[in-house]
């Protein structure tokens, strides 16, 4: 089994609890739809992600022996629509994201990016305790240099992206994950599905 797959496995294990946890606490009605991923460099994730509007990213990082950094990217044209779900209402859309919208990102962020690292920790049987997560607002080339601007350089990283679909009633919106994993999280991920 390879890196791509365990990861899709339990990327998958992790989303399915939180869309149903985002169901019963907003107001529109959310689903997985679909979850890919990818592997690769930090180069070769900004070049994908070089055509890509701008708008905000919330992000948390988990100290310890294995290094965690995970990020979650919003376009700014879809947080009207994710108001009116979350809320049950939309915020009028503005020319830039303002403190209300962040703090919104932030919520939804937050679910959505502990459900995958719990799904992942969990995996390994590890522990996890995050920082409070944080919201930047930028292009997509800055939210990215953001987040390797975070990591230490000293550590080996595998760079996870995954693209996410959330339903909203009728109407899909996209957004997508990013996970900086360390080499020795990653080799204890293979060793666990080896095990089983």
């Amino acid at each position: 089994m390879n890196t791509n797959s365990i990861f899709e496995r339990v990327a998958a294990a992790g989303l399915e609890k939180c869309v149903d946890k985002l169901s019963k606490i907003s107001a529109g009605h959310w689903s997985l739809a679909d979850t890919s991923v990818s592997c690769g460099t930090l180069n070769e994730i900004m070049l994908k992600r070089r055509s890509a509007a701008g708008g905000a990213a919330v992000y948390f990082e988990i100290a310890g022996d294995c290094p965690f950094t995970v990020m979650m990217i919003f376009q700014a044209k879809d947080v009207k629509l994710i108001s009116k779900c979350f809320l049950g209402f939309a915020f009028p859309r503005m020319a830039e994201i303002n403190q209300a919208e962040e703090l919104l990102l932030s919520e939804l962020g937050s679910i959505i990016l502990n459900s995958l690292v719990s799904a992942l920790f969990n995996s390994v049987n590890r522990s996890f305790i995050p920082s409070v997560p944080k919201c930047i607002k930028g292009e997509p080339l800055f939210l990215l240099e953001a987040l390797w601007a975070m990591l230490d350089k000293e550590h080996k990283y595998n760079l996870v992206s995954m693209d996410i679909n959330l339903q909203c009633d009728d109407t899909v919106t996209r957004a997508e994950v990013i996970c900086v994993v360390p080499g020795k999280l990653e080799k204890e991920l293979v060793k666990a599905a080896g095990m089983l």
